[in-house]
Order: C-alpha cells, then structure tokens, then sequence
C-alpha cells in the first residue's frame, strides 16, 4: 500500500508543470577560469571533467567543467573585452551566473515558464556532437542570474556538446566527501523578496516551505527576512534573502553594494560525513567562520542527542539545528573571493528538512565581526 508521503509526493509530481530532476550544473563567469578550477580542484576536492575554448571552436570564451560526485561546477572567463562574460565580471567580480536545473523536456520547460511570465534568456536550442545531443533553454530570474533547463537523456559526452574531455594526469585530487547541491540562496534588494517569491510560484511552480522574519533572523545590529522556495519533488529549493531595518548595514546590504546587484549569495553543498569533509577542506586551506565555543555549552540542551561526538564539532565550529523530522550538521566558508560577496555552506542532514533557525543568531554574529573587520558593519 502506497504511503501517505509518496501518495503526496506523486500528486504533487503529476500536477508539476515543470518537473525537475535536480541541479544539472553551476556556472561562475569568472576573471581566470583556469585559476579557478585549480583552486575549486585543490581547495575542495574537485576533479577534471570537460573543457571548451578557443581549441574546441568557442571563440569568445574558455570554460572548465569539474565535478565531485553529482556536483558540477563550470567556470567560464572571456577571452576579450566587449563581451557579456567580461561586462558581467567587471561590474560583479567573479560570481554566479547559470542555476542549471535537469530537465526531461527543455521545450516544455521553456514554454511553461515563459507563457507564465518568465522572460527568456535562452529559445530551446539542441547541440550535437557524436555523443548526441542536448537540449539546452533559459529564463532570467534575480539580477543578472539565469537558469537553463537542460535536457540530456539523449547524450553520453562528457558534459555538453561544444566540450572535449579533460585531462590532468598531473594532478587529480582526492575528493572530501562533497555530494549534491543542496540549495542555492539569492539576495534581493529592499522590499524585492515577495516579488521573487511571487515569480517562483508563478513562472515555475514552486512553493513556499519556509519564511523568517526580522525576528528570526536579527542580531543587535542588522537583520534580514527569507523565504525557502521548493519545486514540487524537493529537489530544487532556493531561499531568497532581502535586507531588513537594523541599526547598521546587514550582510545582505554589505553583498548588494559590493556584488552591485541582487544574485546567488552562497550554494550549499551536502556531504554525508560534515567532519571528515570539514576537517579536509580545512587542510586544504578553505577558511570558515567561527562561532564562539560557548555555543557549544549548552547545545545538547537545546538540540538533543546526536550520533556525532561534541569535541570535533566544536574544534571545527560546526553547528547543530533540530526540526520535527531529525537535525542537522552545518557549516559557512568565509567569502571565497575579495569581495565579500559568495561563499559556501557544507550541509549534513540527519533527517532535517529545515534550513538552520536556531542557528541564525551565533552565525549572523560570526558574519558581522567579518563585516568589522572589512570596515562594513
């Protein structure tokens, strides 16, 4: 007999217009894609995948594809000036640029969403190679960001076509245990967060799990409200950030002024083993916040029992968060660029569905002595 959660499940599947499979991939336009990929290689774990450029009869651009796991990242530079690559680094720095979504269909995915309002980014466009072929389509979300639904069932390549395999015999590090995308977070502009979640009901069919209000989210300076948008399977979910009134500037305003405009503000990456990753990504030089070690006083107390032992979490500074369904282990990088602009969460669920409550306040703070220093609090 069909349970409750499945019959829900598959209700929700059957009425989705647009059904999606998860994250295909993430794109950064980026000053020095091949920098980059070697640091996302050495740093955290990545391995060579595919690569397009000048060799592969991409004129304009070079891109490196890395993976780990299901989880892809590209990284494309322009290769001169006068392009929307360049334009779009020189205004934001190297950021996100392409939330992929797997899709079974791009041309039904690029119908629905824009008969519903979304504005096209990218017609349903289908690229050959002798491996196959992909169907590739696109719509603007927030700021500068696009997502591309892309449709593969039909490709057995590297990655797309347009790429040839990557190779680096010199060096291929070994993994640290990082798994999928878990969600990727967007920070909108003042009073910019209902119009947002307004399209992602709308143009693409998702819904609001979750909301924090300035109560939630609100140290003794500066606050921020978020709303957890999710596709019908749960596969996607995309929390959308906008600043909140707080007696000085909030990691929100501090990332619209020097990202100068709304985008992707951190990806959470999961992991199965958060200290056997941390501990790793540590080692290979990737800094995260802290929170102070009375954090740890009194978390059992608040959390509960959990199967991991209170000594590394705490060596580490990772943090713990309990919700009806279990808890969660997490853990935030320092931006990873100059600008105090994207960085990354390591998420480890026990269960949990939720996004870190309990946990907003000791992190907000560890943000906010960041923001001191930085001379931006």
């Amino acid at each position: 007999m069909e349970s409750l959660a499945a019959s829900k499940v598959r209700q929700q599947t059957a009425e989705d217009f647009l059904p999606l499979q998860g994250t295909d991939y993430v794109e950064f336009y980026v000053g020095n894609a091949k920098q980059a990929a070697h640091f996302y290689k050495t740093a955290f774990g990545f391995q060579s995948l595919a690569y397009a450029g000048p060799e592969t009869g991409m004129k304009d651009r070079a891109s490196y594809a890395i993976r780990q796991n299901k989880l892809t990242f590209v990284f494309t530079t322009a290769l001169r000036t006068g392009n929307p690559i360049a334009d779009h680094v020189y205004k934001h720095g190297d950021g996100v640029k392409i939330l992929a979504l797997r899709v079974d269909d791009a041309t039904s995915a690029w119908e629905e969403t824009t008969k519903r309002g979304g504005q096209s980014y990218m017609q349903p466009l289908k690229m050959e190679d002798a491996t196959g072929q992909v169907v590739m389509s696109g719509i603007h979300t927030y700021g500068d960001t696009v997502h591309l639904f892309i449709e593969r069932k039909d490709y057995n390549g590297p990655f797309l076509p347009g790429y040839k395999k990557w190779e680096t015999p010199y060096y291929n590090p070994t993994d640290t245990g990082l798994l999928y995308v878990d969600h990727c977070v967007g920070n909108v502009g003042w009073n910019q967060m209902n119009k947002w979640v307004k399209f992602y009901e709308e143009v693409l069919g998702f819904r609001n799990i979750l909301t924090f209000d300035d109560n939630d989210i609100s140290t003794e300076y500066s606050a921020l409200m978020s709303k957890v948008m999710s596709n019908g399977n749960g596969f996607v979910k995309f929390p959308i950030n906008e600043p909140a009134e707080g007696k000085k500037k909030s990691q929100v305003e501090e990332y619209l002024e020097f990202y100068d405009g709304e985008g992707c503000q951190h990806v959470a990456l999961a992991t199965n083993n958060i200290v056997e990753t941390v501990t790793e990504l540590r080692r290979r030089g990737v800094d995260f916040l802290q929170v102070p070690t009375t954090y740890y006083d009194d978390l059992l107390d608040r959390v509960g029992q959990i199967d991991e032992d209170l000594a590394p979490l705490k060596e580490l500074g990772i943090l713990v968060d309990r919700d009806e369904e279990g808890y969660l282990l997490q853990i935030f990088t320092k931006p990873v660029e100059d600008r105090p602009t994207l960085f990354f969460e390591i998420i480890q669920r026990k269960g949990a569905r939720s996004f870190g409550k309990g946990n907003f306040k000791a992190l907000f703070e560890a943000i906010e002595r960041e923001q001191e220093l930085r001379g931006n609090l």
